[in-house]
């Protein structure tokens, strides 16, 4: 791996690849073998989730690669994350632990906190995952009293019993990241959260960064994804066909997805692209070997939006 494949973490020093392969809308019937085709295609990082609901796939994936010789454990760096559900301090652990058993490992890579939104406990048989609603009655989010610091420091002893080697945030702004940097004992060693030319929050990207937390950009191919879940992508056009985009893709010779991949890793983001296609899976690696000219990068950052196509799941 060459110093511009990864980012090294904070604390512990790991090297967590720029380039990873997101688990979110990967469907249970066909994970399994997607994660082994991905890491035959290269990828070392893997983005999972409790509200993913396919981790036991994911794990399977894994082990056939791993027995297949084509990785050892040591080559992966996975990544899971704690659900809304599970903030209190009496859940933090029994939700990791039944996230690891399900993935099949020894410890995780990273362990992330999803959102910064405790929500109501729901016991794993009653539902699982959970999602954002009770599995009965009215579809109303369910708050509980979980402050922040007491799941943070169960986080923390996740990396003292040897169970995670890093823990990090998601979908945190500033004032939160800054409310938990007062207390922490282990600063979060990334921040994952939306970002692509519509929402380039610069700003907070910035800010992170100063704090020596590295940060993932999700959603870099922008509105498409959440087209079906709220129609919010409909809302802005398709980067991938945008006119910016196409031109540079033509004169680079790359696909728009390696042009918006690219951009990211510019700015010192990692990326989780996902492809359920072989070809795609290696073109959206190829990011390494080419770079974006200082008018390419000019014309991106002039489609900023401001639009977070998130934005109705979550609290900002």
């Amino acid at each position: 791996m060459s110093q511009q494949d990864y980012a090294t973490l904070n604390r512990t020093n790991d090297k967590m690849p720029l380039c990873g392969f997101g688990c979110w809308k990967v469907e249970n019937n066909i994970a399994e073998q997607l994660i082994y085709d991905a890491i035959k295609a290269g990828y070392r990082l893997f983005d999972g989730a409790c509200d993913y609901g396919n981790e036991v796939e994911i794990g399977k994936g894994i082990a056939r690669a791993i027995k297949d010789g084509l990785v050892k454990r040591e080559d992966l760096f996975v990544v899971t994350k704690l659900w809304n559900t599970y903030h209190n301090k009496n859940h933090v652990r029994d939700a990791f632990e039944k996230q690891r058993k399900e993935l099949g490992l020894d410890y995780i890579d990273l362990y992330i906190i999803h959102f910064p939104v405790p929500l109501k406990y729901v016991a794993p048989d009653q539902a699982y995952p959970p999602g954002w609603y009770p599995p009965s009655g009215p579809q109303k989010l369910e708050f509980e009293r979980s402050p922040m610091y007491e799941c943070w420091a169960e986080m923390e002893r996740l990396v003292d019993d040897g169970l995670t080697r890093n823990i990090g945030i998601s979908n945190f702004n500033v004032q939160a990241i800054l409310d938990l940097l007062t207390y922490c004992k282990y600063k979060p060693a990334t921040l994952q959260v939306e970002i692509h030319p519509y929402l380039q929050q610069k700003r907070l990207v910035e800010w992170v960064q100063e704090q020596g937390i590295q940060i993932t950009a999700y959603s870099s191919f922008g509105p498409g994804s959440y087209i079906a879940l709220t129609n919010d992508g409909k809302t802005a056009s398709p980067l991938f066909e945008h006119d910016i985009i196409k031109s540079i893709g033509q004169k680079k010779g790359k696909t728009p997805a390696q042009v918006l991949l690219r951009w990211a890793i510019e700015r010192k983001l990692a990326v989780i692209p996902k492809s359920n296609h072989e070809e795609r899976m290696k073109l959206n690696r190829d990011l390494f070997s080419w770079s974006l000219d200082n008018e390419d990068k000019k014309q991106i950052d002039g489609l900023e939006k401001g639009l977070r196509f998130n934005g109705k799941r979550i609290v900002s």
